[in-house]
């Protein structure tokens, strides 16, 4: 009685990796677009993950409890806000006062002025020696950095009494402080903002998060807001910070929405015409924008998933063609129908995951290169990136490989040991 001689698993997927490595050279070709697509959705979601960490610890430097009131959405400075919003009428300094009487579930506002240069003025700080117009100027209230603590490098915040006196201090960023002051003397000395002269009486610390590395705090320049209302009577682009007691932030955004609209005699019928945010529904709407460039990355890397997919098909099934004698072989020897199948649907899911593997130690590579070269943004590669990623390979072999493997199996061993 002949038995059968059988293959074990083991030396099916040895087979099949043997065959993908001796031909390295049209492996590397067929897995190209599977490389190009995993290594374009790694990428693009480490990216994403580093500068959203960065989003994320700037919005909660301003507190995670705190409502902000703005006339337009977006950018506070109303710079890019839709024309309509910007047709709206500007809050004004006392709202803060009536917002702090009427709304029970707030602690205290603050408010802050954001200067914009009129067209053709340029606002510039200069020292001797020195003279920059990278920077932006805000005027605040003392109590706002009661509402949003912002740790100091050296000096202190401006008081009560030089806000209401009106008194030409100010505080700057940690950028703008090593630019004007690279020896760290800067508390106390006189800067020229705009053609006047201000006393720098505190430097922030370095702000935390930021867009794209960058935290635009550390070139600001914040002076009294009465300061800044007596020199720029123009600016109107005043901003509300609320601080909600504990646990009554919901509480609070309505019953600002109401007195807003209550004071800005808005109808019952029309929309808001203010923008009230939190830091929770600002990070919300850029998870969104990030959730379609996710999605757009996606369908871009599925274009390469479906061309090195189709490519290993195509090989796969001149593989089938090129070793009918060693098909018509193994079976003659006792291989079964699931042995061939197992063998080919190997080598195709070694082809897309060894791509897989390489589009991921590219991605890494991208992003430790970004890293370098900003390194205030943290990017990261998440595990569930890679993890899907390789996945997805595994599968796109699958699927494309199960066409060539069935083919393979269904080969006559007599023909096949016939076939030149």
């Amino acid at each position: 009685m002949n038995i059968p001689f059988r293959v074990s698993a083991g030396e099916t997927l040895h087979m099949a990796l043997g065959a993908v490595w001796a031909h390295k050279f049209r492996s590397g070709l067929t897995i190209l677009g599977i490389v190009i697509g995993i290594t374009t959705v790694v990428t693009v979601a480490s990216l994403l993950t580093g500068l959203r960490q960065g989003i994320v610890d700037f919005f909660q430097e301003f507190g995670p409890d705190n409502v902000f009131v703005a006339r337009v959405s977006g950018d506070p400075s109303g710079q890019g806000a839709r024309p309509k919003e910007l047709k709206r009428k500007p809050l004004r300094p006392e709202n803060a006062e009536y917002l702090k009487n009427l709304v029970r579930s707030i602690e205290d506002v603050g408010v802050s002025l954001y200067i914009i240069p009129q067209a053709g003025n340029i606002i510039t700080v200069k020292v001797p020696g020195y003279e920059s117009d990278n920077l932006f100027l805000m005027g605040a209230t003392r109590n706002l950095y009661d509402i949003s603590p912002r740790d100091l490098q050296a000096g202190r915040i401006f008081t009560r009494e030089e806000e209401l006196r009106g008194q030409r201090v100010c505080m700057i960023g940690s950028a703008l402080g090593e630019a004007l002051f690279p020896a760290g003397d800067g508390i106390g000395r006189t800067i020229f903002l705009d053609g006047g002269e201000f006393t720098v009486v505190g430097i922030f610390a370095p702000a935390k998060g930021g867009f794209f590395g960058e935290n635009g705090l550390d070139r600001q320049i914040v002076i009294p807001l009465e300061t800044a209302r007596m020199r720029y009577p123009q600016s109107t682009n005043f901003f509300l910070t609320a601080k909600a007691r504990p646990g009554q932030r919901a509480d609070a955004i309505e019953e600002i929405r109401g007195a807003l609209r209550k004071l800005r005699h808005t109808a019952r019928n029309q929309e808001d015409d203010f923008t009230i945010s939190t830091a929770d529904s600002i990070i919300e709407n850029f998870d969104k924008i990030t959730g379609m460039i996710v999605l757009i990355s996606m369908a871009i890397s599925a274009l390469g998933l479906l061309v090195g997919g189709i490519g290993v098909m195509n090989i796969m099934l001149v593989s089938v063609t090129e070793r009918t004698r060693e098909i018509g072989v193994r079976k003659a020897i006792g291989a079964r129908r699931r042995d061939i199948v197992l063998q080919f649907l190997s080598e195709a899911v070694a082809l897309t995951g060894a791509g897989g593997l390489i589009g991921i130690v590219f991605s890494i590579l991208v992003t430790l290169l970004v890293s370098a070269i900003f390194p205030s943004l943290r990017c990261k590669v998440p595990g569930w990136a890679v993890a899907t990623a390789f996945s997805v390979s595994v599968a796109v072999g699958l699927f494309f490989g199960v066409w060539p493997a069935v083919t393979a199996s269904r080969l006559d061993p007599v023909e096949a040991l016939r076939y030149e």
